[in-house]
Formats: C-alpha cells, sequence, structure tokens
C-alpha cells in the first residue's frame, strides 16, 4: 500500500503523447530520486539507437547530445548503453559503479565534468532485449544511492511498456504524395557535406529536438547524427548492430534512417551515406506487432489471417491444430481490443504498415 514506487507512473497511463508520458514519469520520479537535470529518449527497439521524441530538461536545448553521442558510440567508456541493456540489472549509477571514480569514464572526463554534473544515473527502458527508451539522470553535488539506482531499475519494464503502446498505429493518415529516398553525405569527420532536396522535405515532417546546424545549410536532428555515427562505429568494429532507426513524422507517419560506411582509397573507412525514405511494409511489421504485445506465432497468425485462409489452412500451414489456431486468434482480438477477423486486419494493416505475406 505504500509502495513508492507506484509514485512513479502515478497518472502516466493516461499520458497522451510520448513527451507528456517521460513529464509525467520524471515529475513522479523526482520526488523520490531527486535529480538536477535529466534526458528522457525513446528508441528504436530493435537497434537501441535514439528515436523522436526527446525530452531535455535543465540542459539547455540539448547543445550537448552531438558530442554525448559521439562519445557514447565512438569512444572507450564506461556503462555504455549498449552493454547496460544487456546488462541483468538495467540501470547503474556513474560512481556507483566505478567505486567513485568517475574519471575512468571519458564521458565524464571529456564532458560531464565540464557540464558540472558530480554524477549520472543510466537506465535502459526495455521488455526482454528490446530497448524502447533510455534515461539519463544527472546530478551536480551527490552521488546516485544504490537504493536509488535500484528503484530507477524497477521502473524498466512498465515504463518500456508504456512506450511501446505508442508505435500502436494512429487514427489513418491522409495519404499524401511522399518525397522519394532522401540522402545525406558525411565525410570522415563526421562533417555532412551532400544533401539532396529530397533529404531536405523528410527532414522538415521530422518533430522538434535537438538539431545542430551543417554547412548544407539545414539542421540535422541529433537522431540522424546519431545513425549516421553509428555507421562509423560498426564500420571501425565497435559495435556489431544496424545503423538504422524509425521516426514518426509530424504527420504520423513513419520513416526509416539507415546509413553505412563507404569503403575510401586503400580500405580504409570513407564517407557514410545516409539514406532517409518511407518504409516498406516489412519495416514495420515487428514494431507494431510489439507495440501490441504479439508473440512472433501470433504475428504469422494474423498475416495468414490478412491472406483470407481459414482456420483449417492456418492449422496445415503452421502445423498446428484448429483449436490452437482459434486460442491464437482468440488472444489475438484480446491484445489488439477487436471482435472480428476483419476489425483485425484493419487495425494492424492500417496504411499498409505490415506485410500481408508472401504468397510461398
Amino acid at each position: 500500500m505504500n509502495d513508492p514506487r507506484r509514485g512513479v507512473l502515478a497518472g502516466a497511463e493516461r499520458a497522451a503523447s510520448v513527451v507528456e508520458l517521460f513529464e509525467r514519469v520524471s515529475a513522479g520520479l523526482r520526488r523520490l530520486v531527486p535529480f538536477d537535470s535529466a534526458v528522457w529518449r525513446a528508441t528504436d527497439p530493435e537497434t537501441g539507437l535514439i528515436t523522436a521524441p526527446m525530452l531535455v530538461e535543465n540542459l539547455g536545448w540539448g547543445e550537448g547530445c552531438a558530442a554525448y553521442w559521439e562519445n557514447e558510440l565512438l569512444e572507450e567508456t564506461v556503462l555504455p548503453y549498449r552493454e547496460l541493456a544487456r546488462a541483468a540489472v538495467p540501470a547503474a549509477g556513474l560512481r556507483d559503479a566505478t567505486g567513485d571514480l568517475p574519471a575512468r569514464s571519458s564521458r565524464y572526463r571529456r564532458l560531464l565534468r565540464g557540464w558540472g554534473v558530480h554524477d549520472e544515473l543510466r537506465a535502459v527502458l526495455r521488455i526482454g532485449d528490446r530497448p524502447w527508451g533510455l534515461i539519463s539522470l544527472f546530478r551536480h553535488a551527490e552521488a546516485f544511492r544504490p537504493d536509488e539506482i535500484a528503484l530507477v531499475a524497477d521502473q524498466s519494464r512498465p515504463l518500456a511498456a508504456l512506450l511501446r503502446g505508442f508505435a500502436r498505429p494512429p487514427a489513418p493518415v491522409r495519404r499524401a504524395d511522399v518525397p522519394a529516398p532522401g540522402l545525406i553525405l558525411f565525410d570522415g569527420t563526421g562533417e555532412a557535406v551532400s544533401i539532396n532536396e529530397e533529404a531536405r522535405q523528410h527532414l522538415a515532417s521530422l518533430p522538434t529536438g535537438p538539431s545542430f546546424p551543417s554547412p548544407l545549410a539545414v539542421r540535422l536532428p541529433i537522431w540522424v547524427i546519431g545513425t549516421a555515427l553509428q555507421a562509423r562505429a560498426v564500420a571501425e568494429g565497435r559495435d556489431h548492430g544496424d545503423a538504422r532507426v524509425r521516426i514518426r513524422t509530424t504527420e504520423g507517419r513513419w520513416l526509416v534512417c539507415h546509413a553505412s560506411c563507404l569503403t575510401g582509397p586503400g580500405g580504409r573507412p570513407g564517407p557514410v551515406a545516409l539514406v532517409i525514405e518511407p518504409p516498406a511494409p516489412a519495416d514495420l511489421a515487428v514494431l507494431i506487432a510489439e507495440s501490441y504485445g504479439l508473440s512472433p506465432r501470433e504475428l504469422e497468425v494474423t498475416q495468414l489471417v490478412a491472406r483470407g485462409m481459414t482456420t483449417a489452412e492456418i492449422g496445415a500451414r503452421l502445423f498446428i491444430t484448429p483449436h490452437t489456431v482459434r486460442d491464437h486468434i482468440k488472444t489475438l482480438f484480446a491484445k489488439v481490443g477487436v471482435s472480428s477477423r476483419g476489425e483485425l486486419v484493419s487495425r494492424l494493416f492500417t496504411e499498409h504498415y505490415w506485410p500481408k505475406g508472401h504468397s510461398a
């Protein structure tokens, strides 16, 4: 009855947007784990890269974000998010993890100390191995205690579940002419050196957030910069992950941003090519499935339902009994909040977000 952790999520389920969710949770958490500044980020659950939206509190407009993520992805440091995402406990404090020797971290030496930060508490908001968000809490005078770190870690899964719900398809949006794929080239130092008109149009449709000037007379959002940095990290052998992130536009549509490092003279890493474009249906299948908590098997059943197959045909295709198929469909109706096959297909294939399966 007096569990203080309940206060963190009070009212969070009523949030109408991810930013409002972050604001409500931040206010509840601050009463139990005081902090001076914070950054709350949504992430692409398949790659762990940051995506829109982001909430920056008491850190200006986020002008330090680019340097922060360059350090995160391209330098050796303590408690990188990619390791924390796989750790048994998805939260950690810098001073607690380093035995009160924060200068062991290049992030502290290069950035945090200059920002007046005494300690940072990091957390990954995850369900299983899927990260749906990242938190950074900063204090200027005191270290985060182990019990405070544990309290934040306890919020990982319930917060991830709330974030996951915002990936569900919205009400159908008006179809409009969508620009062809956009292209941005970055040189070996990470400077944007070339862009096409389609990329400019796509960038103009992205939500507001930390963004940075470039020589191309366009501001580049941190989500695009982070994807390009990830491509460099992969090319340098620092990570095996994909440099790919999905971003929802201000109109409710999705865009996919993916980058790769080209090869330069002598096989050395060359410039980074970043493409931003509308997604293929397969780009969103897993994301939308997981937003409703569907299992891989339930996704298979849904795709076969969308193709008009009967219960018996689905069972034969998946080598399960018709009774098992009916159980899956009943569970699907409950998870998606519908009462018929037609409603199920309409809800999940809104705007053709999902592929309806191959005809093989």
